[in-house]
């Protein structure tokens, strides 16, 4: 493995791992944050496409502009919903669970719009993930709401099913993304497949054009924006600046994400896809081990059960041993 692909696995295991952690620092201050972060993140990826891959416009598409527009609409409903979600009391672990059940998602997208058949192996694989994001939901709506000692009994049951009620709605809007997202890759696939892969174009396009389409939401932005800049400052080390601490953990999210996507892009074309495989994998079951014990988010044992299944299905629909052996075989070639 040469050196830039071990770079790039640093850097996915180092910037993922701590873009989700500015998330939920973030989170547990302004939970109805997510599309500030959404569009922070679209706008600076945006920015830095139209700097180095576009050259302002200068460098002509490969890819019809026309053809992003449906890939557009897609990831920016994908993006804000996946982001929106933890306005509605989903735990940030189970937010983890569900995202990592998109292998789920595509296999019963391919299923129902491509005619696909898979092997036993991956049915069993993907029964395994469903189960485990199920047991993983319920045990978190279950999970003991918050009792406020101020309020009556029947006060504390009347907050306990509205809680309940948005957890079902967060649990709606991360399904509609999973599913969504999966349909985005078919649709991507049909681009590659007439145009060629070009995914540095395909960054800018999908977090340049969807844009203007923040403008519905700059009202709740704009709130959230005065939230954080109303957060407790913090004082940053050797440069002794002062700065609101929500929007330090802002730019350190859009920094990380923007890390993170770079990092992924070197590595699906440095290294096989069983080595792009573990990695992914390995770096969302570590920033879940983090989120529990760090932030010291609820987690029992049957989440610990639903979330052995779901990355035990991940590790088997990708067929390890057989990517194993393939590896193996090519190199005795």
């Amino acid at each position: 493995m040469n050196v830039k692909a071990q770079l790039a696995i640093l850097m996915v295991l180092i910037g993922c791992c701590t873009n989700v952690i500015f998330l939920e620092l973030m989170i547990q201050q302004d939970p109805g944050a997510g599309n500030l972060v959404t569009f922070s993140q679209f706008l600076v990826i945006a920015i830095e496409g139209l700097v180095f891959t576009t050259k302002f416009l200068t460098v002509k598409p490969k890819v019809p502009f026309s053809s992003w527009i449906i890939l557009v609409i897609m990831y920016f409903l994908v993006s804000v919903s996946n982001n929106y979600a933890l306005n509605f009391n989903i735990p940030m672990p189970l937010h983890m669970i569900f995202r990592a059940g998109s292998l789920m998602a595509n296999m019963l997208m391919g299923i129902a719009l491509l005619g696909k058949r898979y092997s036993v192996t991956k049915y069993l694989s993907v029964l395994m993930i469903t189960l485990g994001i199920t047991v993983c939901t319920i045990m978190s709506a279950k999970s003991s709401p918050k009792v406020d000692s101020t309020k009556s009994d029947s006060e504390n049951a009347t907050q306990a099913e509205e809680d309940k009620f948005w957890l079902i709605v967060g649990i709606s809007l991360l399904t509609f993304a999973l599913f969504m997202s999966a349909r985005m890759g078919i649709y991507q696939e049909v681009i590659y497949g007439k145009f060629g892969k070009h995914p540095r174009e395909a960054l800018f396009f999908t977090h340049a054009l969807p844009l203007p389409g923040f403008l519905l939401l700059a009202p709740d932005i704009l709130s959230h924006f005065n939230i954080l800049m109303a957060s407790a400052p913090i004082v940053i080390p050797i440069l002794n600046i002062s700065m609101p601490s929500m929007l330090l953990y802002l730019l350190g999210n859009v920094i990380t994400q923007y890390l993170c996507i770079s990092a992924v892009f070197i590595l699906t074309t440095e290294c096989a896809s069983l080595t792009v495989t573990l990695v992914v994998t390995l770096r969302k079951f570590l920033s879940l081990l983090f989120s529990i014990l760090y932030f010291q988010n609820p987690f029992t044992m049957f989440h610990w059960v639903g979330t052995g299944l779901v990355f035990g299905g991940t590790l088997l629909f990708s067929d390890i041993p057989g990517m194993i052996r393939a590896s193996k075989a090519k190199k005795e070639t």
